[in-house]
């Protein structure tokens, strides 16, 4: 079974959560793994690691409000603190809140760590994919934002979102991947911008947009060393919206419980693009040694 097949032979269970519903899917067996998407994408980003993470570990793939098969409103609340509260309940509600290990990538990294804050140390081992970095703003995000709010903003959106050219530039998914032959098959992307050529997913994914809190980011700076759990920052290195740089800096501000990996030649979505790698560095994180890989 190939691994779109793999991911979508799971049916999503919907889960109301006060202004909003999660979709979670669920794979494998063994010890709670939570995977957090990031902007822009949902959970079939990390399909390329099912396989042999649902092989050790009972794998809860979310999709958060704005994305995926979420549900949302003109009520929801998309601010990460709100995000966060909802992913305390749900891994209250899911009873995974013994032993759990968390994978999140970009602004789910950030949602993330504001759970690890709040979950009274129930997070085990929290493994942060390319992600905010305190008083570091990504090219364009801060710009998009403000595009957001302005009248007519779904709609423009959605005129850009269809030209190919558009999306594979520097001022959208440029830095999805190093190599940028992999935008050659549409396959690599399409997944994530087809959804957004409605105008109810486009309203979902500019709210989550603006949601983003960017004084939250950068008081983790001095929140980052109440988090308890051992933390791994997995890093492509070669990654512009959130510098391998700046993530170093980022080492030292958590409890001397934090290192970081970097994945060579790989941009913001290292999973996808070298996910061989990416499942070896997080198994052996996660088991404290090496462990067979295999994919399939």
């Amino acid at each position: 079974m190939n691994v779109h097949d793999f991911y979508s032979n799971a049916k999503p269970q919907i889960i109301e959560i006060d202004d909003a519903a999660l979709a979670v899917r669920t794979f494998g067996q063994g010890a709670p793994l939570l995977l957090i998407h990031g902007f822009f994408v949902n959970g079939y980003t990390w399909r390329k690691l099912l396989p042999a993470l649902s092989k050790k570990f009972t794998c809860y793939v979310i999709d958060l409000p704005g994305f995926g098969d979420s549900v949302y409103s003109k009520k929801t609340n998309f601010t990460f603190t709100a995000q966060a509260k909802r992913l305390s309940t749900l891994i209250d509600l899911l009873g995974i809140n013994n032993q759990l290990n968390v994978i999140a990538h970009d602004t789910g990294a950030s949602i993330a760590r504001l759970t690890a804050l709040e979950a009274n140390n129930a997070i085990k081992k929290l493994i942060l994919i390319n992600t905010e970095i305190p008083n570091h703003r990504p090219p364009f995000i801060q710009m998009y934002q403000k595009k957001a709010k302005l009248p007519f903003a779904n709609l423009a959106f959605r005129l850009a979102f269809k030209s190919d050219k558009m999306i594979t530039s520097p001022l959208v998914l440029d830095q999805f991947f190093y190599n940028k032959s992999l935008f050659k098959d549409k396959t690599n992307y399409q997944h994530y911008v087809t959804p957004f050529f409605n105008k109810d997913k486009m309203f979902g994914m500019l709210e989550y947009l603006k949601g983003i809190e960017w004084d939250v980011v950068d008081d983790f700076a001095n929140t980052h060393k109440n988090i308890p759990a051992d933390t791994l920052l997995l890093w492509g290195a070669e990654d512009k919206t959130f510098p391998v740089k700046r993530a170093k800096e980022m080492v030292d501000q958590f409890n001397g419980n934090c290192k970081l990996v970097e994945i060579e030649k790989t941009c913001l979505m290292p999973h996808e693009e070298k996910p061989e790698e990416v499942v070896k560095a997080i198994l052996d994180f996660l088991t404290d040694g090496g462990t067979a890989i295999n994919l399939e």
